[in-house]
């Protein structure tokens, strides 16, 4: 079995952890920008931050042979603190680098008019940029948030196919299969999915524009749940063919619209590689 972990936030993780999922399949990921579990006391630390997604976890992951990438934003919960107002400006800098497959984790937290103006603007800055937009949905209120990112969707006017909202449930799939978006779940305990509901869900809805992600950070959080839910399609009857597509060629599909995918060649399932990373024109802009 080959995973692609679309979602995991490996800074709050240990070696340990990257050993255990090579070993459980798990060839490449994509880590995004998120909350730092405090506030921030000034917006250098977000370039501490964002420089280490980019620079030194990237080395730490490859250490495992596991393939890491990021995405890069101003998430939905810091957005309120005015003092990070500021990262918006410093994003175009970084949504530039190699490595960086798409613009998030953008969308909602409190449903604030500070988060809808970065959301907004992060949207905007996916499109100039020609990169996906990695949506997290709030925690509270699920099904409303949810409806107002997809009308933001469409008034920004980003191509659907270009967003992925992440961590729906039962109450959210139906209205994000519907708009076009990619379908992102999170396997995660206690607050978001296991992988009975997730193979439930996919015996439903099909295999179609939807991403497993275990979401992993330094919570109540397993990074070896992609494989579980794996195992647990396996069990309910999915071919292995299945199981492949949703774990490996499906994030592959979504992230490979950047250009910047970092993949050993005999991974890319017929995509075309320049050196190691799927090309989409030259990007000499990483040392801007």
């Amino acid at each position: 079995m080959r995973i692609f972990d679309p979602h995991i936030h490996m800074t709050s993780r240990t070696t340990d952890d990257y050993q255990n999922m090579r070993e459980a399949g798990v060839q490449a990921l994509v880590e995004p920008a998120f909350w730092l579990g405090q506030p921030r006391t000034s917006v250098e630390s977000f370039i501490d931050y964002f420089d280490a997604l980019i620079g030194w976890e990237r080395f730490r992951s490859a250490q495992f042979g596991i393939a890491h990438h990021a995405t890069i934003a101003l998430n939905p919960k810091e957005a309120n603190d005015p003092r990070c107002a500021e990262v918006l400006d410093l994003l175009p800098r970084y949504l530039a680098k190699d490595g960086v497959v798409a613009v998030g984790e953008v969308g909602f937290d409190s449903m604030t008019d500070a988060e809808e103006h970065a959301f907004g603007r992060q949207l905007e800055l996916a499109i100039e940029h020609g990169l996906p937009a990695m949506v997290h949905t709030p925690h509270r209120d699920k099904a409303a948030g949810t409806r107002r990112t997809l009308d933001l969707v469409r008034e920004v006017g980003i191509d659907p196919g270009m967003v992925v909202v992440d961590h729906l449930n039962e109450t959210t799939v139906d209205m994000v299969s519907d708009s076009a978006c990619w379908m992102g779940f999170s396997i995660y305990p206690d607050t978001k999915m296991d992988p009975g509901r997730m193979v439930a869900i996919l015996a439903q809805h099909g295999l179609d524009r939807v991403m497993v992600n275990s979401a992993a950070d330094w919570g109540h959080s397993n990074p070896l749940s992609t494989l579980r839910t794996g195992e647990a399609m396996l069990a309910a009857g999915f071919s292995d063919d299945d199981v492949d597509r949703v774990l490996w060629r499906n994030p592959v599909e979504f992230f490979a619209q950047s250009g910047r995918l970092m993949l050993e060649d005999n991974a890319s399932d017929g995509a075309t590689f320049e050196g190691n990373s799927i090309q989409r024109g030259e990007r000499k802009a990483q040392d801007a």
